[in-house]
C-alpha cells in the first residue's frame, strides 16, 4: 500500500510543480486577456488548479479537481479582499478543469483555463512533463515490442504511448483563437519529435 506521500505528488513531481502552474497562469492570463474574460476569476483559479495532485496511476487521481476547487474556496472565503460571489465561478474552472474527465466547460473563463492547462499537454513542455510522470510511476519510455503504436490503439504503459492517448489530441480540444494557433505550432513539434525517435530506434535496430 502507497504511503499519502507516495499518493500525493504536490511537491515531489516536477511535472505539477510551482513552474507548471506558473507557465499555466501565464497562460491563462494571455489568453484571459484575449477573449476579455474576468481576471479575478481566472488568476486565482489558475494558481489553485493543481493545489492537490495525486499519482496519475492512483484511483484517487480522479478526485483531484473537486479537492483543489474545495481547498481554494476555504482559501478565497478568508480573504477578505477578494469578491465572494466569484468563489464558486473559482471552483467551477478548476472543477472543469481535467483533461482526463474530457468536460466541455460552459464558463468562458473555464475555457481559458482549460485551454492553457492543456497547452502543457503538447509540445517540448508536455515531452519534459510525460516522461517525468512515466519516471514517477515507473513507466518505460516506449513499448519495445512496438515503440510508435497506431493510432487507434490505446498504450497507456509508456510515455510514447500518451502520445496517442493525450498529448496529439490537444490541438482539436481547444476553445479560444490564440490557445488553438499555439496547440497547432506545438503540435508540429510533437510530430518531428516521433519522426525523429522513429529515426533513432530504426538505426537501433529497435524498429526494423
Amino acid at each position: 500500500m502507497k504511503s499519502l506521500a507516495e499518493e500525493k505528488q504536490i511537491k515531489t513531481d516536477p511535472s505539477h510543480d510551482f513552474n507548471h502552474v506558473t507557465r499555466v497562469l501565464n497562460l491563462a492570463t494571455k489568453i484571459g486577456k484575449s477573449v476579455k474574460a474576468d481576471l479575478e476569476v481566472i488568476i486565482p483559479a489558475a494558481l489553485f488548479h493543481d493545489i492537490i495532485v495525486y499519482r496519475k496511476d492512483s484511483p484517487q487521481s480522479r478526485n483531484e479537481t473537486e479537492e483543489s476547487a474545495e481547498f481554494a474556496g476555504n482559501i478565497l472565503n478568508n480573504v477578505a479582499e477578494y469578491p465572494k460571489e466569484k468563489i464558486e465561478l473559482v471552483k467551477t474552472c478548476i472543477r472543469q478543469c481535467s483533461f482526463t474527465k474530457a468536460i466541455v466547460p460552459d464558463l468562458l473563463e473555464a475555457k481559458v483555463l482549460q485551454d492553457a492547462d492543456m497547452l502543457e499537454s503538447t509540445g517540448a513542455i508536455s515531452i519534459i512533463r510525460t516522461f517525468s510522470s512515466g519516471g514517477h510511476m515507473n513507466v518505460p519510455f516506449y513499448n519495445h515490442n512496438k515503440p510508435l503504436i497506431e493510432k487507434h490503439e490505446k498504450d497507456f504503459r509508456s510515455g510514447v504511448g500518451l502520445f496517442y492517448r493525450r498529448l496529439l489530441l490537444v490541438e482539436k480540444r481547444m476553445h479560444t483563437k490564440l490557445a488553438k494557433t499555439m496547440a497547432k505550432k506545438r503540435t508540429v513539434f510533437l510530430k518531428t519529435f516521433l519522426k525523429q525517435l522513429e529515426g533513432e530506434l530504426k538505426e537501433s535496430d529497435i524498429i526494423k
